[in-house]
């Protein structure tokens, strides 16, 4: 057992579990059936705090799986195991990660706790699992508590098997407020829509926008298929995009909306071709929540542009720059609420995106309602989202470079190379005070007008750069000093620095 205790451990992503489970050539398979029986261990050991539930034989899990060809198995053996311990299991099949969350809050299934068989965006030899309750996500902690207690617990009961629809009512649910707020039952009469769901589990989103009175015709890869034979489904991904790109301009359509496989981030394509991720996708967001909630402050991570802070002080709020991660920006979020300071959203640049009207669950199925809610208003006006932007400055050029860390203790490695950099000393670079991770620089002349942020990976061996520049041509000549730099560093490889300079 401490043999699998360990390897299991490895298994640790943050506040989700994620591994390989389809073995290919040099990622050999480590979530396996048998990994997942012992995480149904664990995860029973972590909700026994439901005690009487669970004693008493009616402690509920939802499952649902995204469209990776390794759900089925894993999703077998976890509620084999789970209904071994006395547990009754909601399979709710294909689902979403947002949704999943939501079968705890819908007073038709109830669920106490919610498990989602995912990887997110990664490739289809992996997999994971999301775990909620009521009250939210798991915590890191919560992960590392449930990867040490794989015992099986008895409770003297067997538990059964339903299967039930949860997107239907998640669909419902969507529908509602887009109406509700709208006033109107086909708000999007008139309005011509493409999605994308890079044969993930965002399909189902066809049906919300046909129910409002939209024209879905160009919609691609609705079908799910764990194998992405398309394209990778995730919105921070430049082929995605492009994908996308294309798809609203051969249709002439409105609008274009991509999804990650498992639906918790999502990005727009406008009319003109014009992409709202990243920057884009915050500062349509923060005026939305600034709009409903004047003065508001809006939590995203490090890597965004100084001129989105502009943006969102102009129309009057604060941004609160904080460390990458989707758990660590909602957390803050919620930590500021609870200090007295209003926050309404949550945002990474990756698009993770959590209203705090919504749970403060991250869900790109809802990221994308309220951009359609104002669709109806811009008509109106005769406005496009393009014009909701136009304030928003965009940096003349923009790289990122993420340099592998070639040595077995890489994070202090990249610890090192991030406070060194901190002491170098070049003129026209400034530290910026206002960083609560790795090192950001605000460039002045020479090095013309912008910033550069170095940190390190959440969860690779990696140290990634984000630099832009209001200056064309600008940008080799930071990354050529940088280059200067990490040549005391021959263990950080800078071969993708290299072929941008």
């Amino acid at each position: 057992m401490e043999l699998e205790k360990n390897e299991l451990l490895s298994l640790k992503n943050g506040s989700d579990i994620r591994g390989v489970a389809i073995a290919v050539e040099d990622f050999p398979a480590n979530l396996t059936p048998e990994a997942v029986t012992l995480i149904a261990n664990g995860l029973v050991s972590w909700l026994r705090k439901e005690e009487a539930l669970y004693q008493e034989g009616k402690l509920t899990i939802g499952v649902g799986q995204d469209s990776r060809i390794s759900g089925d198995s894993l999703k077998k053996a976890l509620i084999q195991q789970l209904t071994a311990q006395g547990v009754q299991v909601i399979d709710f099949q294909l689902a979403t990660t947002p949704a999943m969350f939501m079968s705890t809050q819908y007073p038709e299934f109830n669920c106490d706790a919610a498990v989602m068989l995912t990887a997110s965006h990664l490739p289809y030899y992996y997999n994971g699992l999301k775990i909620f309750t009521k009250q939210g996500g798991a915590e890191k902690e919560d992960i590392q508590f449930i990867l040490e207690h794989l015992q099986k617990n008895e409770n003297g009961h067997q538990g059964t098997v339903t299967t039930a629809d949860l997107i239907s009512v998640y669909i419902d649910d969507l529908v509602k407020k887009i109406s509700d707020s709208t006033n109107s039952r086909q708000p999007l009469a008139g309005c011509k829509i493409v999605v994308d769901a890079g044969n993930g589990a965002g399909g189902f989103f066809v049906d919300v926008l046909q129910r409002l009175g939209a024209d879905t015709t160009g919609s691609q890869f609705l079908e799910p298929d764990g194998r992405f034979p398309n394209h990778i489904p995730n919105p921070d991904n430049d082929e995605a995009m492009a994908s996308i790109k294309k798809a609203v301009l051969d249709n002439q359509a409105d609008l274009g909306v991509i999804f990650d496989t498992d639906v918790d981030r999502a990005a727009v394509v406008t009319a003109s071709g014009s992409t709202l991720n990243r920057n884009n996708l915050i500062a349509v967001l923060s005026k939305i929540v600034l709009s409903e909630h004047p003065g508001t402050s809006i939590v995203t991570n490090s890597p965004t542009s100084d001129h989105l802070r502009t943006f969102i002080e102009a129309l009057g709020g604060k941004q609160v720059r904080y460390i990458s991660g989707y758990r660590n920006v909602i957390n803050k979020a919620i930590e500021l609420n609870k200090e007295g300071i209003d926050c309404q959203l949550a945002i990474e640049t990756s698009g993770h995106a959590a209203f705090k009207e919504n749970y403060f669950l991250d869900d790109g199925a809802y990221v994308i309602a309220k951009i359609l809610m104002l669709l109806p208003s811009l008509k109106k006006n005769q406005q496009t989202l393009d014009s909701f932007l136009q304030e928003l400055k965009q940096p003349a050029e923009t790289v990122e470079v993420r340099f592998p860390l070639r040595k077995d203790d890489y994070r202090q490695l990249g610890e090192e190379v991030i406070q060194k950099l901190a002491d170098y000393q070049v003129t026209g670079w400034k530290i910026d005070p206002e960083n609560h991770e790795g090192v950001r620089i605000r460039l002045e002349e020479p090095f013309g007008s912008g910033w550069f942020l170095l940190r390190m990976s959440l969860h690779e061996p990696l140290l990634v750069l984000q630099v832009e520049n209001d200056v064309q041509g600008i940008i080799p000549k930071v990354l050529q000093e940088l280059n200067v730099f990490l040549e005391e560093f021959p263990e950080v490889d800078q071969t993708k620095l290299l072929s941008k300079i």
